[in-house]
């Protein structure tokens, strides 16, 4: 009997335009990069703020590297919590006013912590778009997860009537990552004070770019509450890798117990954490990148206003383009790519079907200039495009 392999279904995700391959970066993280033996303009990475590759970052890599070695040897409750991951959830914990546990990364934060907040006799209301590391991190709760139409807040209330749950916890993106769109705190606050519940917002996107400080969403809407538990990564807007969550003290000692993802995995490397510390206060002192990041928006947003594909609302750094069809998505993107410009195509499943798109990601270090060759080739491609259906 043959052994099983993949080949049908990956025959099927060629034929759908779903085949996925990883291109290769030569250079440092940017906005011009090395990837494939060639020169790039990127619009793909979530370094928003252009921090990545700043050499205050890569200097505090250095020094750590050398007085404090690489590996943190263990987890943190055994003997890998490092002095500078103290000094880190200390600044973070100045920085944003809360309670802080540093965590390995948005992702295992996310399946650890949903689980140590609720189980079996609870409630998880999620919104329809979130992230992928929060729907598995509901369904390894075993709690009762109930999806609620992206950002309907009559939906969610309707939901949140008729749960005979013991707790109810409202799951959201603050920044939804394909879409750029933000999720209505201020409303969401309301119906968790209404119906006794928790709401938990992975500000993965918001962390570093939105509010006056870059705080995130809760300080874009101006909002604090005890009921917010607030997860902030640390591999975009920050520059590095990991996450933060922010809460009341007595869910931080709680998670810092019981979030296992936290409990049983060796702690980041200790030289990370020091990256980390120059990052926060970059984020903290230099405003300009995110006033540089609003003018490019700016830019973006009038400069694409007569294409035939249209961007969706979006204040953010993400800005989806709207293209439709899997293939043509994918055609645009290599006509950019002629173009030396790299922008991916986004396709099912991470998006619905029918709703495949460009992600056009903006950082604190492109131009205004990067911006107008952006807008000129895509206006060349619309202009092609317009030639082949006539």
């Amino acid at each position: 009997m043959p052994f099983p392999d993949f080949s049908d279904e990956l025959a099927r995700l060629d034929e759908a335009g779903l085949r996925r391959r990883r291109r290769i970066l030569d250079s440092a993280q940017g906005v011009h990069v090395l990837a494939d033996g060639r020169e790039w303009l990127s619009f793909c990475s979530n370094d928003y703020l252009g921090l990545a590759a700043h050499p205050a970052l890569a200097n505090a890599v250095v020094d750590a590297a050398r007085n404090h070695g690489v590996g943190s040897g263990a987890s943190a409750l055994v003997s890998g919590h490092h002095r500078l991951h103290q000094r880190l959830e200390e600044s973070l914990q100045a920085f944003m006013g809360r309670p802080c546990l540093l965590m390995g990364g948005g992702f295992p934060a996310n399946t650890g912590i949903l689980p140590a907040l609720v189980g079996r006799d609870d409630a998880i209301f999620a919104d329809k778009l979130v992230h992928a590391s929060l729907l598995d991190g509901a369904q390894l709760s075993r709690a009762l997860v109930r999806r609620f139409r992206h950002n309907d807040m009559g939906h969610l209330e309707d939901l949140l009537k008729n749960t005979p749950a013991r707790r109810k916890l409202i799951v959201v993106d603050g920044v939804f990552s394909m879409d750029g769109d933000m999720a209505p705190l201020p409303a969401l606050l309301r119906l968790a004070e209404s119906y006794d519940a928790w709401l938990y917002v992975d500000d993965a996107h918001g962390f570093g770019v939105l509010g006056a400080h870059g705080r995130g969403t809760p300080e874009h809407f101006s909002v604090a509450s005890p009921r917010l538990i607030h997860l902030c990564t640390l591999g975009k807007a920050a520059g590095v890798m990991g996450a933060a969550l922010f809460a009341e003290q007595s869910v931080v000692d709680w998670l810092l117990h019981s979030a296992r993802s936290y409990v049983f995995s060796t702690a980041p490397p200790p030289l990370l954490a020091a990256a980390l510390l120059a990052s926060v206060e970059l984020i903290a002192q230099e405003t300009w990148r995110r006033d540089h990041l609003k003018a490019l928006i700016a830019r973006l947003r009038q400069a694409c206003q007569d294409l035939p594909w249209k961007l969706l609302p979006s204040e953010t750094p993400i800005q989806p383009l709207l293209v439709g069809d899997n293939q043509a998505a994918m055609h645009l993107a290599e006509v950019l790519r002629g173009a030396g410009i790299w922008v991916p195509a986004i396709r099912p499943p991470t998006v619905p079907l029918g709703t495949a798109r460009l992600r056009i990601s903006l950082s604190a270090a492109h131009s205004l200039e990067d911006i107008d060759r952006l807008a000129a080739a895509l206006h060349e491609a619309a202009g092609m495009a317009g030639k082949e259906e006539s």
